[in-house]
């Protein structure tokens, strides 16, 4: 008899585990809107969801540490005019996140350390050029300030979020809607998939298509796509069967894919989420109440399935946080925030291990919140891999780093005198409206402290009156 060799692999035992109730974020209203975005955003601060609000859009953002029941007046991030459909933490400051709307505009927020007394309704900035919704965005892996967005305009815009100007427009390359965009790893290319069924690689900056393939999947459901580390494509789509699959292209040879996983037959469109530090996809299907993840090899077959992690209830959306938000010193390899209906649920991926120590295989140097390039640069032709940094002692966010818009005043044409440089986000003033925020906040403390203070000269003079009458 032939023995079965065993595939050696350090993930062939990635254990999944959901948290502890108390541990999780209840009475949270989750948007109810019907788009295919993860309606979560989580990095080593805080936890994005965007919920239900009358007349408007919002979401709400909690520091991690605030676990448990959401106080129901707990302030929300409002300003949109319709739903908010996506929202994605920028990369290079824990405070920016950005938001996406049905009302055609996309937002950049401050949000601050302290919990705000009321809703926050001023961005730093917003976006106007799409005509139609905004349903993706995605911020560049390695330039300061550079955010992607894609409308049911069918077109991609690159903005420079710190003047307020658009980069590129990318207007004449998808005939129909546009289903996902995704970055490589030093943000020279993009992937994009679109409902004519074609998965599209596109150099932004010179504005081609580089390669593209027809039907990367038979089926007629939506298909999303995210770029690996070694530049290779991972898409998931759906069989003339309705069957969900998992497959790996070649950009350089694109007519068969290098591997084809089928899985099941089931509606809801599969969510890629790539960690390229351990080369493993998990794919989070809307509506599914499981975690499927494979790692993805040079040896074929190429695609490994692992496990899947199941659990009793669907999940309506997804967040994955940041490798550098995680608990090394207990070999946590991912972690996902998963939605239900009126909660948020931490699911932990570990890979056991015995011993103590700082585990170097499973936590190579990793992307950091310093950016490589400034957007000029980038824009002029640069390309520069993600500065990384070492987890060995935990990762520590850096301060609160303030967002400056710096608006070019377009009348005036003059070249700008002396050397050319980039403002640094911590080098600029507060804005207007910021400085606008922190004088009312200060102001409701005073009237919080005077209204104490009133309630303690009253207590004493109770106490005085009843220390006279047992006298």
């Amino acid at each position: 008899m032939s023995r079965r060799v065993v595939r050696q692999s350090k993930f062939r035992h990635v254990f999944g585990q959901a948290a502890k109730a108390d541990q999780a974020y209840e009475d949270i209203r989750v948007s109810k809107v019907t788009w295919d975005s993860s309606f979560c955003a989580v990095n080593p601060k805080f936890l994005a969801i965007i919920v239900e609000a009358g007349g408007g859009g919002a979401f709400i953002v909690l520091p991690l540490a605030k676990t448990g029941r959401v106080d129901k007046n707990y302030p929300l991030v409002t300003g949109h005019t319709a739903p908010v459909l996506d929202i994605d933490w920028c990369p290079h400051n824990d405070n920016v996140i950005a938001s996406a709307s049905d009302d055609t505009t996309i937002m950049v927020w401050q949000i601050p350390d302290y919990t705000p007394m009321r809703n926050i309704t001023e961005p730093i900035i917003t976006l106007e050029g799409h005509s139609k919704r905004v349903g993706i965005l995605s911020w560049h892996p390695t330039a300061r300030n550079v955010l992607l967005t894609a409308g049911g305009d069918n077109v991609i815009i690159i903005w420079n979020v710190g003047t307020g100007e658009v980069l590129l427009s990318l207007d004449d390359m998808h005939p129909d809607v546009i289903h996902s965009v995704c970055w490589n790893s030093n943000g020279s290319l993009l992937a994009t998939t679109c409902k004519d069924k074609t998965l599209r690689i596109i150099d932004p900056r010179k504005g081609q298509v580089v390669a593209e393939q027809a039907r990367p999947h038979e089926g007629a459901r939506p298909l999303r796509a995210v770029f690996t580390s070694d530049g290779k494509l991972l898409s998931t789509g759906f069989s003339r069967m309705s069957e969900r699959q998992l497959a790996l292209w070649d950009p350089n040879n694109f007519e068969e894919p290098v591997a084809l996983q089928e899985m099941d037959t089931s509606n809801g469109v599969l969510l890629p989420f790539y960690d390229p530090d351990s080369s493993i996809v998990y794919l989070c299907g809307k509506g599914d109440s499981s975690i499927r993840y494979f790692e993805i090899t040079d040896e074929p077959p190429f695609v490994h399935y692992l496990n899947t992690f199941s659990s009793k209830e669907p999940q309506r959306g997804m967040g994955f946080m940041p490798k550098r938000g995680l608990d090394v010193s207990k070999c946590e390899i991912a972690r996902f925030y998963k939605l239900h209906e009126r909660k948020c649920e931490p699911i932990i991926m570990t890979v056991p291990r015995k011993s103590d120590l700082f585990q170097d295989d499973l936590y190579p140097d990793t992307p950091g919140p310093e950016p490589a390039l400034e957007a000029d640069e980038w824009l002029s032709g640069q390309d520069a891999e993600p500065v990384l940094i070492s987890l060995r002692d935990g990762y520590v966010p850096p301060k609160h780093r303030e967002l400056r818009v710096t608006k070019r005043n377009i009348l005036d044409v003059r070249p700008p005198s002396g050397p050319r440089h980039s403002q640094s986000a911590s080098d600029a003033p507060l804005s207007q409206h910021t400085l606008e925020t922190l004088l009312e906040e200060i102001k409701a403390l005073r009237e919080r402290v005077q209204a104490q203070e009133q309630r303690i000269t009253a207590l004493e003079n109770m106490l005085c009156e009843l220390v006279d009458g047992t006298d």
